[in-house]
């Protein structure tokens, strides 16, 4: 007999007219290859726009740094590091768009494995366990009356001043340094009966009693999640904050493989579409939330005899307005800021069983955002090798060549990629769907530019064909809001001026080449930490929008530069959703959607999950992006 955790979620807006909240569930498997399963749940403050912003990409940027870390033996400090991902997400996003400062979010986030239950938070969002009856919060209040509370326990009791409210954050995912993070090294053992309450603190709005007594009526986590959320509508409370719930039961049964569950994702973090059942339930939602003070210094609160400074900044922040933004949307992987319309969703999601230990048989996945992008999780490669491959050349890059133009001039630089066989997509223990079923194909030779298309080598196609010309921060940076069509077009051109046979590649051909014939979900090895690429997140400085320079990191074992990050690229390919009966010849996949065309490599707007060799994006052809770009092949056989 093992633990089984059965889980459910949801949230209502309350009186509010937007929805900042975030929440999200993803299932995962344990280093024993049982299931376990990360959730996260989000508030957001600065304003409907700029606080739905910051909660959707603090979830995305914290599950995909766990979810591509775990199984792991350091939980606490991987939960630690992914709570920084979070804050570092809203760092560079402000620095972007300086009409987001003052956004941030709270954030709580539980794993359940083996019967045990990790946790971090920030903010005023609540873990409760409830045991016998016994409602117990599990985590720290970083509010000024969480604050008042522990100094009152303490013997020390403080009086609240007049114009310090108690709900007024002193931690909180900002963008600024972190004050406060209440994550403990050992995890709390679970029980069978256990009920655990993972929530934002619209549920304030009940008593402890109230939720003992609407919970004990309510038989599954999906009953209760909704009872709740009924009884604090119900409450009509003036200004009622936004709410969301997500109820995780721990109960005693047989150890069974993990039930099929059903996903719903947020339109504001998507990857690719996917199937509809899933073997992780991954719900991002987002709602507004009253706009609250920012984290207050704790060393002035502790002093006490800082008040009036504390006061005054509190003051200050009220003064602001809320702000209200439209922000270009980046990637549909994960973006750092994006456009919000939200389509209103049923309160509640389709209720799960995750058992402890399944040994019967492993589930097989049926499966987006960016993603959760979802991206949630790089590869399940990732985390099942321990030590990295080293990198080593597998061709003479001396022997790259460039073609000459029939009137005078030259193609661009290009490097002779030697054929061979390979395995395209993901394993069958991946949740990204689009990318299976992995499957091996055969690569003849051919020759694949060196560096990205840039701004330079473009432009000279658009005044030689009379098209108009794109605007480029530099001659060496690559070329950007060119559509699929734009860059058909080039290689067209590109064959008339040298006679030689240029084309956009086949998805197979991208992938060989990019993956530098390497098993690895990265050229580079299996680390998401040190990213030999230019992307949201990676270790690299980033500037405000924009790509950066052609071959300014390493190149891969092919000898071509930046096959990951900096800007997607255009491939032949029309969309498929997947990989059954996909060619193994490596030539390009007739047929699917052509009103959508596949863009690979990831680009700088994509955190380094969505760098991975195997990653699949698709685009309307006819429109140009500012993160997708061009790299042309050419035929040598």
């Amino acid at each position: 007999m093992g633990l089984q955790f059965s889980i459910s979620g949801g949230q209502i807006d309350g009186a509010r007219d937007y929805q900042e909240d975030a929440f999200l569930i993803t299932h995962l498997t344990d280093k024993d290859g049982g299931s376990s399963c990360l959730v996260i749940v989000a508030d957001g403050m600065g304003g409907h726009a700029a606080g739905n912003v910051a909660s959707n990409m603090a979830v995305q940027a914290f599950n995909n740094h766990f979810s591509s870390h775990y199984p792991t033996e350091k939980i606490p400090k991987v939960l630690k590091q992914s709570i920084n991902k979070a804050n570092n997400a809203i760092t560079e996003t402000v620095k972007e768009t300086p009409a987001l400062e003052g956004m941030g979010c709270t954030m709580v986030s539980a794993l359940f494995e083996n019967g045990k239950m990790w946790r971090i938070s920030v903010g005023d969002s609540h873990l409760y366990l409830l045991r016998d009856r016994q409602l117990v919060k599990q985590n720290a209040d970083h509010s000024y009356g969480g604050y008042l509370d522990r100094l009152a326990a303490e013997g020390k009791p403080v009086e609240s001043g007049p114009v310090l409210s108690r709900n007024m954050l002193m931690s909180g995912l900002t963008g600024d340094e972190i004050p406060d993070i209440d994550c403990p090294n050992t995890p709390v053992e679970l029980q069978a009966g256990d009920r655990i309450i993972i929530c934002s603190d619209g549920l304030d709005t009940l008593s402890a009693g109230k939720i003992i007594r609407f919970s004990g009526k309510s038989p599954t986590p999906k009953e209760c999640s909704q009872a709740l959320l009924k009884a604090v509508d119900e409450a009509d409370v003036p200004r009622q904050d936004n709410t969301t719930i997500v109820v995780i039961d721990v109960v005693e049964k047989e150890e069974q493989a993990a039930a099929e569950i059903v996903q719903e994702k947020s339109p504001a973090i998507r990857e690719q579409p996917q199937p509809v059942q899933q073997p992780a339930p991954i719900t991002v939602r987002e709602r507004p939330i009253e706009q609250r003070p920012l984290k207050i210094n704790v060393g002035v609160v502790l002093g006490i005899v800082g008040f009036a400074l504390v006061a005054s900044a509190a003051l200050t922040y009220f003064l602001f307005n809320p702000i209200q933004v439209t922000v270009r949307t980046a990637s549909p992987t994960i973006k750092p800021v994006e456009t919000i319309e939200v389509e209103r969703a049923p309160v509640t999601e389709p209720e799960v069983s995750l058992p402890k230990h399944p040994e019967a048989t492993t589930p097989a996945p049926t499966e987006p955002p960016e993603t959760l992008e979802s991206e949630q999780r790089a590869s399940e490669d990732i985390a099942m090798v321990e030590q990295p491959v080293k990198p080593e050349p597998v061709v003479d890059v001396a022997k790259a060549f460039r073609d000459a133009f029939g009137g005078g001039g030259f193609g661009p630089e290009m490097i002779p990629i030697p054929g061979g066989t390979f395995e395209m997509g993901s394993p069958s223990t991946s949740v990204n769907f689009d990318e299976r079923p992995r499957h091996e194909v055969h690569v003849r030779p051919f020759a694949m530019s060196k560096y990205e298309t840039t701004g330079a080598e473009y432009n000279q196609f658009a005044r030689a064909t009379r098209r108009p010309t794109i605007k480029s921060p530099g001659d060496k940076f690559p070329a950007t809001f060119v559509s699929w069509h734009d860059a058909n077009a080039y290689a067209k051109w590109l064959s008339k001026m040298t006679g030689e046979n240029y084309r956009l590649p086949s998805e197979a051909e991208w992938e060989y080449a990019a993956s530098g014939r390497q098993t690895t979900p990265y050229w580079w090895g299996f680390d998401t930490e040190e990213v030999d690429a230019y992307c949201f997140g990676c270790t690299s400085e980033m500037a405000p929008r924009q790509p950066t320079t052609v071959g300014r990191f390493k190149a891969n074992q092919f000898g071509l530069y930046d096959t990951a990050g900096n800007v997607s690229e255009w491939v032949e390919d029309c969309h498929h959703p997947n990989y059954e009966e996909a060619p193994a010849d490596g030539k390009v996949w007739s047929g699917g959607d052509c009103s959508l065309r596949i863009a690979r490599g990831g680009a700088y707007t994509s955190p380094p999950p969505s760098l991975r060799s195997a990653k699949r994006d698709q685009f309307d052809p006819n429109s140009p992006y500012d993160f997708i770009g061009i790299r042309l092949v050419r035929d040598i056989y």
